[in-house]
Formats: C-alpha cells, sequence, structure tokens
C-alpha cells in the first residue's frame, strides 16, 4: 500500500512541475523579447529614435487635455466628472511608455555602440514576418539556430542553398545592418506568395494599441460628458464605460490574433 500511495503522489506531482516550467519558460521569453526592445526589434535605431519624439510629442498633447480636463471641467461637471475625464488620457501615455518606451532606449544605445558580427550557415529567409515592413533570415550558428528581423531589401542577395553569411547587427535592438553571403551563389530563391493571413497579422501590434487608446478615452470621457446628475455615479460610470470598451477591444484582438495563428499553423507542411 505504502508504495502505491507514493507511486500515486508522484503522478500528481509531476504535472505541476511540468506546468511551472512552462510557465517560467514563458515568463524568460517575454522578458527577453522585452529587453530586445519589444515590438521595435529589429528595426534601425533612427527610425525608432524619429518614433520616440513621435511618442514624446503625442504624450505631452496627452498631458495638455489633462490639464484642460482639470481646469475647465470642474466648474461644469463637477470634480468628480473632471478627473474620470482627464484619468483616460493616462491610458495613452501608459501604452506608448510601454510599446514605445524599451525600444526608444535600446535605440540611444545603438546609435553609439559598435555593431556585432554574427556568422552562420544560412538555414532559410523569408520576406516576410510578423513584424511589419521586416523579413525573417534564421541562422545556424555556434550557440544554436538563430532568428533574425531583417529588411527585405538586404535578402535579395540571399540565395536558396545553404552558404554561409555574416550579418552585421546592432548589439540591443538586433537590426541587421548587412547581410553578405561566402561562397557561391548557386541556386536562387524563390519566394513564394504572401497568404494574406500574414498581412493580416501584421496589423494586429500595431492597431491593437491604438484601438485600445481610443476605445478608453472615448467610452470614458463620451460618459463624463454627459448629463447625469449624480456626479459620483457619473464618474464610477465613466471610468466603466471607458474599461467595458477597452476590455472588448482587447477581446476581439486576442480572438482574431488566435484566429488566424490557426490558419497559418495550418499553412506550414505537415511532417
Amino acid at each position: 500500500m505504502g508504495k502505491k500511495q507514493v507511486r500515486t503522489q508522484m503522478r500528481r506531482i509531476q504535472p505541476k512541475g511540468a506546468a511551472s516550467n512552462a510557465q517560467g519558460a514563458t515568463r524568460r521569453q517575454r522578458e527577453r523579447f522585452v529587453q530586445a526592445g519589444g515590438m521595435l526589434q529589429g528595426y534601425a535605431p533612427d527610425q525608432v529614435v524619429r518614433w520616440g519624439y513621435i511618442a514624446v510629442g503625442i504624450a505631452v498633447v496627452c498631458v495638455l487635455i489633462i490639464a484642460a480636463c482639470l481646469l475647465l471641467l470642474p466648474a461644469i461637471y463637477g470634480w468628480p466628472d473632471a478627473v474620470a475625464a482627464a484619468v483616460a488620457w493616462i491610458f495613452p501615455i501608459a501604452l506608448l511608455a510601454s510599446f514605445v518606451g524599451p525600444g526608444f532606449r535600446l535605440a540611444l544605445k545603438d546609435r553609439k555602440a559598435e555593431p556585432r558580427i554574427v556568422q552562420g550557415q544560412l538555414v532559410g529567409a523569408s520576406s516576410v514576418s510578423t513584424s511589419m515592413g521586416l523579413g525573417m533570415l534564421m541562422v545556424q550558428t555556434r550557440g544554436g539556430s538563430e532568428q533574425f528581423l531583417v529588411p527585405p531589401s538586404r535578402l535579395k542577395q540571399v540565395p536558396g542553398n545553404q552558404v554561409n553569411v555574416v550579418l552585421t547587427i546592432t548589439p540591443n535592438l538586433h537590426h541587421v545592418k548587412s547581410v553578405g553571403v561566402m561562397g557561391q551563389r548557386m541556386v536562387g530563391r524563390v519566394e513564394p506568395p504572401v497568404p494574406p493571413v500574414m498581412r493580416r497579422l501584421q496589423f494586429i501590434p500595431v492597431l491593437t494599441p491604438i484601438a485600445l487608446a481610443v476605445a478608453a478615452v472615448v467610452g470614458d470621457d463620451a460618459v463624463a460628458l454627459s448629463p447625469i446628475p449624480n456626479s459620483a455615479i457619473h464618474a464610477v460610470l465613466a471610468v466603466l464605460a471607458g474599461a467595458i470598451l477597452a476590455a472588448g477591444i482587447y477581446g476581439l484582438s486576442f480572438l482574431f490574433q488566435r484566429r488566424w495563428m490557426a490558419e497559418v499553423q495550418a499553412l506550414v507542411p505537415k511532417t
């Protein structure tokens, strides 16, 4: 009886350990993704810096709108409604900080840092990826198989056969500045037609934050500026409206992304 109990306990414990290991791996992947610039990984540092300055300008506009709400609305709707209307404009600033901030900091470092050289055997290349305007290059290096986001213009010289390639990349954003091919280019690389679902997937990381910010601001401020008598209830309803609309947009985005990823997986040849 004792042996049977031990075996039963071991069987019950193992799945929990596997689940915790999977969660730890997912957390590490997310941390590495953010450390490499998040959504801006692979883009040129100068371009990311320009996007960062645009994001700062948008954040300044949001701050000015917050100040206007707090100065003008209390006399008309009361302080609870004014605060509720102003809070909605903090959400776009938070989104900009989370999506653009990590890449902007790395881009400033890459502008001064020396690029590093990566050499290995070409495994595959594609002119399209889940990042808008970037292709993908897969290279087998000494450390294992690595994937790099590459501008499609630098993939024109990459052949279809296995050759050694030399990449010059920035150390932080991993932007591929140049691609060199060592050896003879014996086989031309044939680009298959890009499925429409891949094009749609590229828009998800860009449109989702914009839609979330617009939904939160429109839902919150539309209710906050409506003629509702009770000021406290009015403010609560405004915040709830913005949160519900933003949650709905996030849910739709998640469902569309999940559906389109399933379509992409279905296109992969089964071995």
